[in-house]
């Protein structure tokens, strides 16, 4: 079983910079990718940026040039550089992971959730 605790959330001003962090427990192998969702009041969670089982990044175009996802080596800690904050990015961010994902920013894809942290941008 896997399980994910995140943290960095916070409140910054537009343009602004915060940076997330999601500490991987459990078995964790290479079927597995890994990705950060996020979900703003009375919207749907959408995908924000994953990296894939191979090592591949994948992000959405609203975060692109924005928004960099990385781990570390041991692949235990997962992080969002988040830069050039935009009003428009607050919300509850989640860290998921999930085995022999496809389709790379689904929400369906994912098993494991994180119970998320939340970033607030102002303007």
């Amino acid at each position: 079983q896997v399980q994910l605790v995140e943290s960095g959330g916070g409140s910054v001003q537009a343009g602004g910079s915060l940076k997330l962090s999601c500490v991987v427990s459990g078995s964790i192998d290479r079927s597995y990718s890994m990705g950060w969702f996020r979900q703003a009041p009375g919207k749907e969670r959408e995908g924000v940026a994953v990296i894939d089982s191979t090592g591949r990044t994948h992000s959405s175009d609203s975060v692109k040039g924005r928004f960099s996802i990385s781990k570390d080596d041991a692949g235990k800690t997962l992080y969002l550089q988040m830069d050039n904050l935009r009003p428009a990015d607050t919300a509850q961010y989640y860290c998921a992971a999930g085995r022999y994902v496809a389709d790379h920013l689904a929400e369906i894809e994912y098993s494991s959730w994180g119970q998320g942290t939340q970033v607030i941008v102002s303007s």
